[in-house]
């Protein structure tokens, strides 16, 4: 393992867009510009927020997802065989709301490189270690309407070929963690055990750089926020997956935190992996202050190695106004080097 700070901070991936790229406050936002201004509009904003993290003090550096729409179709708009053009309205997250989504109308192959353009951006605009998120198999499958592979394992294992060959090359690129968004697994939880992480495990395969899961519950929106309100005083989900994990070859898992009903001690089951610890709520805009970020990370050292845990946000930031994502990402830095203080 390389050498890094004690308690390493990163975001889960996606921040807001600028109101002069897209639209404010939507998670499948509309473009404001397109062709080459809108290229140019979305490298500036992915350097506005380079800069932001690093002004910050965030140890592990993303892109905030700048060039996606949203954090699935910005992948899939790079595959042959699926069909944009008819969306078709079908729920997603076991129907928990629905969503216009693009149909697999044939057998399914890269167009090409998919983020050469944003990952080769961020590497070269900053020296610290750079992640770069892609959407997991399974998410994937349940975000597309299937018009083919009749079958969701088969669908996602073919998903999991074209996130491999990605993945691949982005790590060719000098990104140091490749990072797989799962919320799925946090809804069939059967499956994600059964065959989710077998489907995860294929799309790094070969990788040499760090690998990391994203689980969360789910960005910060009305449906998501209601979801979560059902689930009484114990989520347990990540139960079901986390020995699951704890087996695979995947580095890092990413969980929420903060602000959730999860019991830490389930925390312990990822034994032998980096714990990505979600210290900032997403659905919330309440800054944290330093004090209680260092506070869940006490709270989580009971329960994961103080050089495998490191702090992050829960989930994406993507539908939150900018101004407030900024300034947590500051009690984000904050809050991590506070811990160092008490625990290092």
């Amino acid at each position: 393992m390389t050498t890094r700070p004690l308690f390493s901070s990163t975001i889960a991936g996606s921040l807001p867009k600028p109101a002069w790229l897209a639209e404010t406050h939507k998670l499948w936002p509309q473009w404001k510009s397109e062709g080459a201004e809108l290229a140019q509009a979305k490298a500036d904003a992915t350097l506005l927020w380079i800069k932001a993290q690093e002004d910050a003090g965030l140890d592990v550096i993303g892109d905030g997802e700048q060039s996606r729409q949203h954090f699935v179709h910005g992948f899939l708009e790079q595959v042959e065989g699926i069909d944009f053009e008819h969306k078709v309205k079908m729920g997603i997250r076991d129907n928990r709301y629905d969503a216009m989504v693009p149909q697999v109308v044939s057998a399914l192959r890269l167009k090409g490189r998919v983020h050469a353009a944003e990952a080769r951006l961020l590497r070269a605009h900053t020296t610290r270690k750079i992640k770069f998120t892609l959407p997991g198999p399974m998410t994937i499958v349940d975000t597309v309407a299937d018009q083919f592979y009749g079958d969701r394992v088969r669908m996602a294992m073919a998903f999991a070929e074209l996130l491999n060959q990605e993945a691949l090359a982005l790590q060719a690129d000098g990104v140091d963690i490749i990072q797989f968004d799962e919320p799925a697994f946090n809804v069939y939880m059967k499956d994600a055990a059964d065959w989710g992480v077998q489907a995860l495990e294929c799309a790094a395969r070969g990788l040499t750089c760090t690998t990391a899961v994203h689980i969360c519950y789910g960005y910060g929106i009305k449906a998501n926020v209601d979801w979560k309100a059902s689930l009484g005083e114990e989520w347990r989900q990540y139960e079901a997956v986390f020995p699951a994990l704890a087996k695979s070859s995947i580095d890092q898992v990413s969980l929420e935190c903060f602000h959730s009903h999860v019991p830490p001690h389930l925390m312990s089951l990822l034994e032998g992996k980096d714990v990505m610890v979600g210290v900032i709520d997403v659905a919330s805009d309440t800054i944290e202050t330093p004090e209680q970020i260092a506070d869940t990370i006490g709270l989580a050292l009971q329960h994961v190695p103080r050089d495998r845990l490191l702090p992050c946000t829960n989930c994406g930031m993507a539908p939150m106004d900018r101004e407030i994502a900024s300034k947590k990402l500051q009690a984000l830095a904050e809050g991590a080097a506070l811990a160092r203080k008490r625990y290092g």
